[in-house]
């Protein structure tokens, strides 16, 4: 019997990863494969209780660097990363317009329950390409992040986290918020899908076979068993799943990125601790940035496709809509990417005319509520002619997006990423129809939390959506452990923004009225 790899391989009675110098590296064989982590008991909800940290965020950027890894040591040291158990927080019921909440119906039911999980960006913290010599507190906070050699076990440890909610009360699935990789890179998606779709061993490392910490299974370096979704999940395309560092083409940036050379700073894991370094760095070809048709085409091989099939790889954008069995929700996934670079999200009127407004009609006709989704908010799309970017021309406005989506009644919902925070927005456009906007938090950065989302039927004339803030589990979890240590120290030394929102925005239940 041979069991799949996160880079396409197969392991069988053994199974040995080459290096892109030719040597061999790690060995595995049936009796030395890794285990993945055993099942969590619970993943208590944070309603029940939260994590928060233990250490007051204050501003040490003057004299403290995450990049550093003395710095980042004495930032740990000095209980930055630390996390104390607090109160839950109850869920706050909110109208649109401000009005009391409808009481429910005496046949009030549930419909569909799944968790949105946004922003993993799991990142080859090795690339030539990468740019960790701009990293600052603010904006460009998240071109070096202190946990991010651990965004592997961090996502692993959020699909062990979704298994455990789903073992206690069922999920129907997964929806994926986008930017699931962080640079664009073969290797980084071949992690990402290894880890949803469960294969034999993950590798997160790239040219030389680093092993930081000597021996198997103690280091973020060293191959793992990912524990693997048990419910379906679905497909979104984020700016860095398709853009080199998220706003780059995979055509100005390919060459670079299979090659030897550093510019901008990325990690030697050849040092204790891997330090920044530029100059000379080991190359390798699986590190190749994907375009649109490679990532499909990837995509539509792990697992069931989760959503990507044929007929969306002909089209050529991750568009598509899907059903929830015995209810009346359709999804509506669109694809915000822009396919010319730029950070922003671009949708375009050519798409808009060939697949998402008859999408649009189609559920209106099938008697379907619609939920959209994509990675970017409508705040942030644009025309993709900013930095790294070309210009389309019939690319929409927010207003023009917003004003689509208001003109199909239907509409309920439009869930997001991107923005890396919880936010809930009422919006209405100009004389169409009112709808939520939900946005949920990364799981890249704090407070590296999804969301659990329960939309019901409140059988008084409005759908319902409980929208559950949910806090990474890594009870026995080592690794997972050691990486959200350091994402917290890169929150409270000041180096990175709190996601949180507001407690209107985290643990909610939006009320929408049906027409």
């Amino acid at each position: 019997m041979t069991a799949a790899t996160s880079d396409g391989g197969t392991t069988g009675d053994a199974s040995t990863t080459a290096d892109s110098e030719g040597t061999m590296g790690e060995t595995t064989t049936a009796d030395t494969l890794p285990l993945p982590l055993p099942p969590l008991d619970a993943a208590p909800l944070t309603d029940s209780q939260t994590l928060r940290p233990a250490h007051a965020a204050e501003d040490v950027t003057a004299s403290l660097d995450p990049r550093d890894p003395a710095d980042l040591d004495a930032l740990l040291d000095m209980g930055f990363g630390d996390l104390e158990v607090g109160p839950g927080e109850p869920l706050i019921e909110r109208t649109g317009d401000g009005s009391e909440p409808p009481t429910p119906g005496p046949n009030a039911a549930l419909l569909t329950r799944f968790v949105h999980l946004a922003d993993t960006q799991i990142v080859d913290d090795e690339s030539p390409i990468r740019q960790a010599l701009f990293d600052t507190p603010g904006i460009l906070a998240p071109v070096f992040r202190a946990q991010e050699t651990y965004a592997c076990q961090i996502t692993n440890a959020a699909i062990r986290t979704i298994n455990a909610i789903h073992g206690a009360t069922p999920l129907d699935f997964v929806l994926l918020g986008g930017d699931n990789a962080d640079n664009a890179q073969e290797n980084e998606l071949s992690w990402f899908l290894g880890i949803l779709d469960g294969a034999a061993v993950v590798h997160c490392d790239s040219g030389d076979d680093d092993d930081p910490v000597a021996g198997p299974a103690n280091d973020p370096k060293d191959p793992f068993a990912p524990v693997g979704l048990d419910v379906p999940w679905w497909w979104v395309t984020g700016n860095h799943d398709l853009l080199a560092n998220g706003f780059r083409t995979a055509a100005s940036q390919g060459a670079a990125a299979v090659g030897d050379s550093s510019v901008e700073g990325t990690r030697d894991w050849s040092q204790p601790g891997g330090p920044v370094i530029t100059g000379p760095v080991v190359g390798d070809p699986r590190r190749a940035i994907v375009d649109n048709d490679r990532l499909l085409e990837l995509v539509a091989a792990s697992g069931d496709g989760h959503g990507i099939d044929d007929e969306v790889r002909a089209r050529g954008r991750a568009d598509y809509t899907f059903d929830v069995d015995g209810t009346p929700l359709r999804f509506l996934v669109v694809d915000s990417a822009a396919p010319k670079g730029g950070p922003v999200g671009v949708i375009r009127g050519a798409d808009v005319d060939a697949y998402i407004e008859p999408a649009l009609v189609d559920a209106a006709a099938d008697g379907k509520w619609v939920l959209v989704v994509s990675h970017h908010p409508a705040g942030d799309l644009g025309d993709g002619g900013g930095p790294g970017g070309e210009a389309i021309a019939d690319a929409l406005t927010s207003a023009e997006w917003e004003a689509l989506l208001g003109a199909h009644d239907r509409v309920i919902a439009h869930l997001v990423g991107h923005s890396h925070e919880h936010r809930a927005r009422w919006v209405e456009p100009l004389g169409g129809h009112a709808y939520w906007e939900v946005t949920t938090a990364a799981i890249a950065d704090f407070p590296h939390q999804m969301r659990l989302v329960e939309i019901g039927d409140g059988d008084n004339g409005h759908l319902s959506l409980r929208l559950t803030a949910v806090d990474l589990a890594i009870d026995g979890d080592a690794l997972g452990a050691a990486g959200k240590a350091r994402a917290v120290a890169d929150h409270t030394s000041g180096w990175s923004m709190d996601g949180s929102g507001t407690t209107d925005d985290r643990n909610v239940v939006l009320w929408a009225p049906l027409p």
